[in-house]
């Protein structure tokens, strides 16, 4: 409620300001008020009804895109906000010569109807930034009627304020009310950032820096002052990930000293490149310095490791899309083999087989080839004994009593070999035979057909796990390292280059001849001795 009532105070503030300054020139000299009114309440109806279509878009978007939605709204408020901060801060003690000399020139030109745009402009602006920078604090709100409440109380406060520094019944120094309640929105405006990295997170844009930092919860307990105060005004979750500590420090420090910055130690205009040439100079110096000093690791996976089976272990070696397997403690030929010596096995993987998969959540590089043929070392005739033995049971479509056997045996043999690499390295390994057994004779009626699948040889499955794990925690490990390395540094270095193109428009502007200021001289109106009540009274 705080914050929105802060936000309705000042931006209303700020529109009444604007149409009493031009109401009251206007009545110094005469003219109808009418138009000025018009473009006033049109600029208010537009202001509203922004917000609600907003707000309706919003709701009718699916969850996903809800959170989307209120994360661009988010930006938009805060763009709005520091633009509002830093405008009054350089136009509030001005802002009445600077009304009254447009007004001035709308009047040159002959009709009211350039100041009823002119007043339409000023409200419609104060009017589309207050309705987005509501919305936005009332979806970080954990209670959107009392932050309604809070808005309207600010508003009508506004009013009321600026009424009375049209009649002049109310003096108010403009510069140190500015500079107050823009310290104050810099961290409301802070607490949404946090919102809007959040809600960006939730719409999938940011995966980056989501590590928690510190548990807050102790300093906003629920149902508290406190907890209202921090959470609900301030916007501070009380779970900040690392990504949101940032982006609130990279926001608040920068915004908060140019909001406090004392005018006299404003450099000069002279100066002015020379110091933007300067912070640029800093900013390319720490984008260098993180991208080259923050160290990143990388998982190192073996090409060699040990296996159970019928054979001892397995080496790897990838040359592009193929890929060579080196099987050791093993005699007997195996599929694709380019040859074997002694009890080694050589395994070419061709680049026909190679597919990018997915292997325990890891991204990896897979071979798998297969060759089928007949098996010379299994046996021509198997009795129900050798059935138990082979199958651990009776296979199904053959009974012992009218079947009693022996049969005559036929198999086929289909051999896969499978590798899943990363970075050349041997994820995991295997090699699978699937015996298909077709039974005749010894009183089947028909042929009976059966399969027998056996691991010839295949990577520890706990082998799998620790290799998985540790590039799982790798993989975790450089997303962590990329908000730092990559992302930080591409945002100080964009920093620095607005920066030089600031510093490059300043002084193409010193070699100009410096602007006027339109004449403050009304063009028509009552005599110069004539009194009139100015709002250049309020400071």
């Amino acid at each position: 409620m705080l914050a929105t009532l802060v936000i309705g105070l000042r931006e209303g503030l700020e529109a009444t300001l604007i149409v009493g300054i031009i109401a009251a020139f206007l009545r110094r000299n005469r003219v109808p008020l009418a138009p000025m009114w018009t473009g006033v309440g049109v600029a208010v109806l537009l202001s509203i009804a922004v917000g609600l279509g907003l707000q309706a878009v919003e709701q009718a978007l699916p969850q996903a895109q809800q959170e989307a939605m209120e994360a661009l709204i988010g930006i938009v408020a805060v763009v709005f906000v520091t633009g509002m901060i830093v405008w009054m801060r350089t136009h509030a003690r001005h802002l009445s010569r600077e009304l009254e000399a447009s007004a001035s020139a709308a009047l040159g030109r002959g009709t009211a109807w350039a100041l009823a745009g002119m007043a339409f402009l000023a409200v419609l602006k104060e009017g589309f930034e207050t309705s987005v920078f509501l919305l936005a604090t009332f979806q970080a709100s954990s209670d959107t009627g009392l932050a309604a409440l809070g808005a309207v109380i600010g508003i009508a406060g506004a009013v009321v304020v600026g009424y009375g520094i049209y009649t002049g019944g109310v003096r108010l120094n403009l510069a140190k009310f500015f500079t107050g309640t823009g310290v104050f929105l810099v961290f409301v405006a802070g607490g949404l950032v946090l919102t809007v990295l959040r809600r960006a997170h939730e719409a999938g844009w940011v995966v980056i820096g989501q590590q928690r930092t510190v548990d807050l919860s102790w300093l906003a307990p629920n149902g508290s002052v406190q907890g209202a105060l921090v959470t609900g005004v301030l916007g501070i979750p009380p779970d900040p990930r690392v990504i949101e500590v940032l982006g609130w420090v990279l926001y608040v420090v920068p915004v908060l000293a140019l909001s406090l910055w004392p005018r006299r130690w404003k450099p000069s205009d002279v100066r002015v490149p020379a110091v933007r040439i300067a912070v640029a100079s800093g900013l390319a110096v720490a984008a260098l310095a993180l991208a080259v000093a923050v160290p990143t690791g990388h998982t190192d996976v073996p090409a060699t490791t040990r296996l159970t089976g019928d054979a001892r272990s397995v080496s790897a070696t990838v040359s592009g899309s193929a890929a060579t397997l080196r099987v050791a403690g093993t005699g007997s030929g195996s599929t694709g083999s380019s040859g074997s010596t002694g009890r080694e096995a050589r395994i070419a993987l061709p680049a026909s087989a190679h597919r990018r998969v997915t292997r325990a959540g890891t991204a990896t590089d897979r071979w798998r080839v297969t060759s089928d043929g007949a098996a010379a070392d299994q046996p021509a005739t198997l009795t129900l004994d050798d059935l138990v033995q082979l199958f651990g049971r009776i296979p199904v479509g053959i009974s012992p009593s009218s079947a009693p056997g022996p049969y005559r045996a036929s198999w086929a043999t289909r051999d896969t070999v499978t590798l899943w690499s990363v970075d050349g390295g041997v994820v995991d390994a295997s090699r699978a035979e699937r015996s298909v057994l077709t039974l005749t004779g010894g009183g089947l009626p028909t042929a009976r057909t059966s399969t027998l699948d056996r691991t010839v040889w295949a990577v520890p499955r706990a082998t799998v796990d620790r290799t998985t794990a540790a590039l799982a925690a790798d993989r975790t490990h450089t997303a962590e390292l990329a908000l730092w390395t990559r992302w930080l540094p591409l945002a100080l270095g964009i920093a620095a280059a607005a920066q030089v193109l600031l510093a490059l428009r300043d002084r193409r502007r010193l070699g100009l001849p410096e602007s006027t200021v339109p004449s403050t001289t009304p063009t028509r109106g009552p005599p110069v001795t004539a009194t009139a009540r100015s709002t250049d009274a309020v400071r």
